[in-house]
């Protein structure tokens, strides 16, 4: 058995899953931590099979989604408030963005589906709390807009992860797998949009330039 692996815990009522990142260690209990980053770890015995880990995390589903939320508020509040004027230039920067996600995403879209395979039906773009993308049963794609502002890079790991959504309509290894052959560098992407995805804000991009 792996010291240490990832488990995804699918949040249904948010369309998106969070990754748990599971270490196994001598100890004695199970234990779960979401960090101040709101990276989430779960601390298990040896003996402890992944099973029963795996039926923990389940089980405490609900407070793991809002403490992951809790903390990702928690990193937003902590940034300065927005002059006046700041907050007019913020209303700006989330027009502009908008309309650039709308122009860029289809066309994007459209190329890296020739590599993942799958049929989309609708490209959606939308301004979710927690969530950078989802594919629906019906095959609509859903994009947030504060992507425009991650590098390019990352919006590509967004758009192949729903992409191969299309396909594998879960996180089994046979979708990372699908991931992995368009996008062998992809848990680099992924790992970014853990840790600085909190700053895709308008407020965050303004509060930068000083």
């Amino acid at each position: 058995m792996k010291n240490t692996y990832s488990y995804e815990l699918s949040i249904p009522e948010e369309k998106c899953s969070l990754t748990c990142t599971v270490h196994f260690s001598d100890r004695k209990s199970l234990s779960i931590q979401v960090k101040e980053d709101a990276s989430i770890h779960v601390r298990a015995p040896y003996y402890v099979r992944q099973g029963r880990v795996e039926a923990f995390i389940e089980e405490k589903r609900d407070w793991i989604a809002r403490k992951h939320l809790e903390m990702l508020s928690q990193k937003e509040a902590s940034l300065p408030s927005l002059t006046p004027e700041q907050e007019k230039q913020a209303a700006i920067l989330k027009r502009r963005f908008m309309n650039a996600a709308k122009a860029y995403f289809p066309g994007r879209c459209a190329e890296l589906q020739k590599l993942t395979g799958g049929y989309y039906t609708k490209i959606s773009i939308r301004n979710q709390k927690t969530r950078w993308g989802s594919c629906s049963q019906t095959g609509t794609l859903s994009f947030n807009y504060r992507l425009m502002m991650a590098p390019p890079a990352v919006i590509d790991y967004v758009i192949v992860h729903e992409l191969c959504h299309l396909t594998y309509m879960n996180h089994g290894n046979a979708f990372w797998n699908k991931v992995e052959s368009v996008l062998p560098d992809y848990a680099l992407s992924r790992q970014w949009l853990k840790e600085h995805g909190w700053e895709l804000t308008e407020a965050y991009h303004l509060l930068s330039l000083r």
